[in-house]
């Protein structure tokens, strides 16, 4: 992903994961800093806090190489979907890891065939769309129409 796909890629991100200078506790109480990025999976021992914001975009870069990899590898077909359905699937990815997104298999088979009304279903139907909210419903609704939400 480049260009202006990967610049709205990172402003969705850091809308949806937010933005922070120094280490905090997520949700399931995992040290997490920056644009999401987690701290127990991929530290950063020469981290110097506050983060400047080169800092923050240099380890969402590094982050998002490995979410680009990991769908490359296992979802190959990710990249013949259109940009915007692109940034939804690593959206996901970044959020989820891919192993977990993984098992989103029939909303996964649904994208891959261009259902996305069904896919779009699937999303919402998920533990992960009552987790995340309104990050599902609008990455739902991207992933429906094509379009920005």
């Amino acid at each position: 992903m480049q260009g202006e796909n990967y610049t709205l890629l990172t402003v969705e991100l850091k809308r949806d994961e937010g933005v922070r200078r120094v280490p905090y506790k997520d949700t399931k109480g995992i040290d997490t800093v920056a644009v999401g990025h987690n701290l127990q999976a991929k530290p950063l021992p020469n981290a110097v806090y506050p983060l400047t914001d080169a800092a923050i975009d240099s380890i969402l870069y590094a982050d998002l190489c490995d979410v680009f990899s990991d769908l490359d590898s296992h979802l190959p077909w990710w990249q013949d979907l259109n940009d915007v359905r692109q940034r939804v699937l690593a959206n996901m990815c970044f959020n989820l890891g891919i192993t977990k997104l993984g098992g989103f298999m029939n909303t996964l088979a649904a994208m891959r065939q261009g259902r996305w009304a069904d896919a779009s279903a699937g999303m919402l139907n998920s533990a992960w769309a009552s987790q995340v909210g309104d990050r599902a419903k609008r990455l739902a609704q991207m992933m429906k129409t094509g379009v920005c939400a």
